[in-house]
Parts: structure tokens; C-alpha cells; sequence
């Protein structure tokens, strides 16, 4: 009985580990993952949270929705428009270059994130 209750304590403690980390991914590539979604089209910053939420399991809090999409705003990487009562946001050309330079380059970016994890010591 032991044995059991200690797997299941490391189970869920490896799980909590990683959801930390999924969510940690997630907002440091916040900015990626909206550009990328407003390739297809314009989106709202309920549109985002919604998006984020529905694709990620992540609720994330509106202040931090628009605060990136004002700074994204501010580099000229998305613009804003008035659609009647909302704000929608449209990828800019820099925005367009820019998120086509990082998808072109995701097999370097996952080159480097596998050797991170590689050249940490095993237990």
C-alpha cells in the first residue's frame, strides 16, 4: 500500500510539474502564438483569450491578453482597428516577416531547446 500511494504522490507531482511547465511555454510564446493565429485572419482580444483557452486549457486574464497585444501593437508587428464596438487586431508586413523568419527557423529553435534538455545531468 505504500509502494502504491508513493507512485501515485510521484504521478501527480510529475504531472503538476509539467502543467507548470506547459503553462510557462505557453505565456513565454504568447506573443508567437497570437501572431501566428492573426496569419489567419483578424481576431478581437476576446477572440485571443477565447483561442488560448480553447487550444491550451489556459485561461488567461484579459490584462495580460491586452497588454501584450499593445506591445505588440507599439513594435509595429500588429495593428489595431475598430470593427463598430470592438477592437480587432491584423498582422502588419514587419509582423508577417517577422513570424515567417521564427517559423522558418523552428527546427534551429528546436535544435536548441534539445540540447538544454540533453546536457543536463540524468538522476
Amino acid at each position: 500500500m505504500v509502494a502504491l500511494t508513493i507512485i501515485v504522490s510521484t504521478e501527480k507531482s510529475e504531472a503538476k510539474i509539467l502543467k507548470n511547465m506547459h503553462e510557462r511555454l505557453i505565456k513565454n510564446f504568447m506573443d508567437i502564438i497570437i501572431m501566428t493565429q492573426l496569419q489567419k485572419g483578424p481576431l478581437s482580444g476576446y477572440d485571443v483569450i477565447a483561442y488560448i483557452h480553447t487550444r491550451f486549457n489556459l485561461l488567461v486574464s484579459s490584462g495580460t491578453i491586452y497588454s501584450l497585444l499593445y506591445s505588440l501593437e507599439r513594435k509595429d508587428l500588429i495593428e489595431g482597428i475598430w470593427d463598430e464596438r470592438k477592437r480587432t487586431y491584423k498582422l502588419t508586413e514587419k509582423g508577417q516577416k517577422t513570424i515567417q523568419t521564427i517559423l522558418n527557423a523552428h527546427e534551429k529553435i528546436n535544435n536548441f531547446i534539445t540540447n538544454i534538455l540533453k546536457n543536463q545531468p540524468q538522476p
